[in-house]
């Protein structure tokens, strides 16, 4: 994804964020703090964005999150079920309306057969909502591990944007 389009991206969610008077958290593993950059990034995003938490550790996905032990140990920290609880987790913790995480296999190591470099898990949750989207960014490409980051940050903010979107206000 280009730079430009992902910085419109963050601008639309803040906007819509504001006009629907909601706010947003959120928790990266795999994106490493760039949805919070992101968001930071568009003027008057103070005003929607709580907080954002950088759990690369399954002990602060665990501690601070509160990802349950047995998720980790039975789906790993790179699951549907680990992006989930970590949105969860976030929104709790910040009291925010929305919240999204990431996590996911950004290479180019820590990969298995089953779990590929690229994939990625983005979790959204909400009051009584909660989900998490799978994706498979990998192009087995060179150096590509910027590329994944990017891609995922962006689906996170898509989905949060899609979400926000439909709310009635």
């Amino acid at each position: 994804m280009q730079d430009k389009k992902i910085y419109e991206l963050s601008a639309l969610l803040v906007h819509e964020l504001t006009e629907k008077k909601l706010k947003i958290a959120s928790a990266e593993s795999l994106t490493g703090g760039m949805i919070s950059e992101l968001i930071t990034s568009v003027s008057g995003s103070s005003a929607v964005f709580e907080c954002g938490i950088c759990s690369y550790s399954n002990r602060i996905k665990h501690e601070v999150l509160g990802v349950s032990e047995k998720t980790l140990e039975e789906y790993t920290e790179y699951s549907f079920k680990t992006a989930e609880e970590m949105a969860e987790g976030v929104r709790r913790i910040s009291g925010a309306d929305i919240a999204v995480s990431t996590t996911g296999i950004a290479g180019p190591g820590g990969f298995s057969e089953e779990k590929p470099v690229g994939l990625v898990y983005v979790g959204i949750s909400a009051e009584n909502y909660n989900k998490s989207y799978e994706f498979h960014f990998s192009e087995g490409a060179e150096n590509e591990r910027e590329m994944i980051r990017k891609k995922a940050a962006a689906a996170a903010l898509d989905i949060a944007f899609e979400y926000i979107k439909n709310i009635k206000k």
